[in-house]
């Protein structure tokens, strides 16, 4: 399986900062223009594009030959995940506004947006922990990287593209590793998972992980950026642009430590994983518009993601189940009425009088689908 790794350039004089940005910003304004030709004229294959764009990117746009054909690649990837995302119905019908500008603007690439490059314009040297990397003033040699020390060890089966990416003013290079996938072992039972939002993770096990912390730290941004946008000040735009995706990296972060405990957890007792299958959620579920913002800020897709791509480096075998009525089926008489979910944390079955925890009820559910 192929995971990424991050780490981090140090560059050293004052002027690599400024030529790695004008590289972003000429590659990804390239990218922007060979979008806009491919969607006019309909090129969306590798080969037709390039033979169509190739000269005048390089002569517009001031790239060298293998960076141009990196940015036509990466415009050719990038309808190619669009033309995905419509067949999977991740867009909607054809009568959602979402899906038709999707279809009739061309893509645009935002100018700090992150470049894809081969080992023809990056070279890494492990030994020294230092890149050689190419930019519109010319090639930058002996840069230093910094990263975690697992991310160290990764980065000797590299492979593939690497991207370059600016966040905040710094400068990261995120390499694709190819790493062993052993066979997922015969599970003795499944540890049943039931997601939410005031708890984002419940097991079957009857263990508990509340939300309660990042419900808090979002409150507290959203009321932050509330407040700056009234002010409207130059120090108010600059708050604003610094608190720009933190939210989003603390979620992120708190996903991945829940995912591995339920991992780790799976692993230690020999039982698969069984995960509540939310796919189209959002298109199913109502909500008053008080509680919007907390229903489509949920990060359950990623949560899921990260279990299931931790499971598989370790072999813990996961499987996803219909989670309809896992809220209102009694767990010891399967009863399902829709009065037996008394509160969001509390389950009183109508029919045989069994009371427990809603969310953990589910998960016996999903340890027995």
């Amino acid at each position: 399986m192929k995971i990424a790794v991050r780490v981090k350039l140090l560059p050293a004089s004052v002027y690599e900062p400024d030529a790695l940005a004008a590289t972003l910003r000429s590659c990804n304004r390239a990218a922007t223009w060979v979008s806009e030709t491919a969607h006019a004229k309909g090129l969306f294959r590798r080969n037709a594009l390039q033979q169509a764009v190739y000269y005048e990117v390089k002569d517009t746009f001031d790239l060298a030959a293998q960076p141009a054909v990196r940015v036509i690649k990466k415009v050719v990837d990038a309808y190619a995940t669009l033309k995905a995302n419509i067949k999977a119905g991740n867009l909607g019908s054809q009568e959602v506004k979402r899906r038709q500008r999707a279809e009739t603007k061309p893509i645009v690439f935002r100018e700090d947006a992150a470049q894809p490059y081969d080992d023809r314009i990056l070279t890494w040297n492990l030994d020294q922990r230092t890149v050689s990397i190419w930019t519109v003033t010319g090639r930058l040699k002996g840069i230093p990287f910094v990263g975690s020390e697992r991310a160290l060890e990764l980065l000797a089966s590299r492979s593939g593209e690497s991207d370059l990416m600016m966040r905040e003013g710094m400068f990261f290079l995120i390499a694709t590793i190819d790493v062993s996938e052993p066979p997922a072992y015969e599970p003795d039972g499944f540890l049943g998972v039931d997601l939410g939002i005031v708890n984002i993770a419940t097991t079957s096990d009857g263990r508990i992980m509340s939300g309660r912390r990042v419900s808090r730290y979002r409150r507290h941004h959203r009321d932050v950026r509330k407040k700056l946008r009234t002010k409207r000040t130059k120090f108010a735009k600059r708050r604003l642009k610094r608190l720009r995706g933190r939210e989003a990296r603390y979620t992120t972060q708190r996903n991945h430590i829940i995912a591995k405990k339920l991992v780790h957890t799976a692993e230690r007792t020999s039982r698969g994983i069984g995960l509540e299958d939310l796919s189209g959620i959002r298109q199913r579920v109502t909500a008053r518009k008080v509680q919007r913002s907390r229903l489509h800020s949920w990060a359950f897709a990623q949560l899921g993601a990260f279990v299931e791509y931790k499971a598989r480096r370790v072999g813990v075998p996961v499987v996803f189940v219909d989670p309809r009525n896992t809220s209102r089926q009694c767990s010891e008489c399967r009863h399902t009425h829709r009065t037996n979910r008394v509160s969001q944390a509390r389950f009183a079955c109508r029919s045989c009088g069994a009371v427990l925890h809603a969310d953990h009820g589910g998960t016996s559910l999903l340890e027995r689908s």
